[in-house]
């Protein structure tokens, strides 16, 4: 690889797959240590964060593993903590953490929006203000959510799509906040890409979300990892408060 985060420490929450194949968050890790940054795999489920930790390792790249609820600050604060004992800096923060809800307005309970509010968005809030300081410190930094198409167009998923559209309003305010301090903050916005999280929706499900952008082909969480490379790099330099899609062209249909 190019060595396109030389030098870098990187946390990325969700850094693991919640079944066999490759996910944002673990494709995000494994690309950032290929470019050459120290990468701290963040996870609730230790065992998932050390699977990706491993892989890393095993291509001679650097990483650690790290279990943590990033719905807690505390927790949030913890996983900072230890990206700056292990790697004494930190430079880029991946926010990647999310689950799913297919519900629509009626079907959605109160304990389905908070559950989906509190690991969609609050998680991003509370592990970047925990980030923040030690990059503040540095006088650097680069911050990227993932957020979705969801949030983009009219959607069936309410409290998914209002996350979503909520981590789009967080990027926007946080990145003129914070770009005076000299980090910058983005949003990657993924179409409908495969993979373990919505494995369980099946062979019809899989061929017809192909089918559904312009390019016909089917996206993946490295499609969506090499987005977050760019926006992590330098390369982005002066690239803040943005969304970037990647759909492979979906959101400029009206199907």
């Amino acid at each position: 690889m190019s060595g396109r985060l030389a030098g870098k420490v990187a946390i990325v929450t969700g850094a693991g797959s919640r079944g066999p194949g490759i996910g944002n968050g673990k494709a995000a890790a494994i690309l950032f240590a290929r470019e050459g940054a120290r990468v701290l795999c963040v996870d609730r489920e230790a065992p998932r964060a050390e699977e990706t930790v491993a892989l890393i390792g095993a291509e001679g790249g650097e990483a650690s593993a790290f279990a943590a609820d990033v719905t807690r600050a505390e927790e949030c604060r913890g996983m900072v903590a230890a990206a700056l004992d292990r790697y004494g800096a930190l430079d880029v923060l991946h926010n990647n953490v999310g689950v799913e809800s297919r519900k629509d307005l009626m079907e959605t309970s109160e304990e389905e929006w908070d559950r989906v509010m509190a690991v969609d968005l609050k998680s991003m809030f509370l592990a970047t203000q925990a980030a923040v300081p030690p990059m503040v410190e540095r006088g650097r930094g680069a911050v990227v959510c993932v957020s979705s198409v969801a949030a983009l167009r009219g959607h069936g998923r309410t409290a998914y799509a209002a996350a979503k559209a909520g981590i789009i309003g967080f990027v926007r305010s946080t990145a003129a906040q914070l770009g005076p301090k000299g980090i910058r903050v983005n949003a990657i916005a993924p179409g409908q890409v495969w993979t373990p999280m919505v494995e369980a929706l099946g062979p019809e499900a899989r061929e017809r979300r192909r089918r559904a952008s312009p390019l016909g082909t089917e996206g993946s969480g490295w499609d969506v990892g090499w987005a977050a490379v760019y926006l992590a790099s330098d390369e982005a330099r002066w690239v803040t408060g943005q969304t970037l899609v990647v759909d492979g062209g979906l959101t400029v249909t009206t199907r």
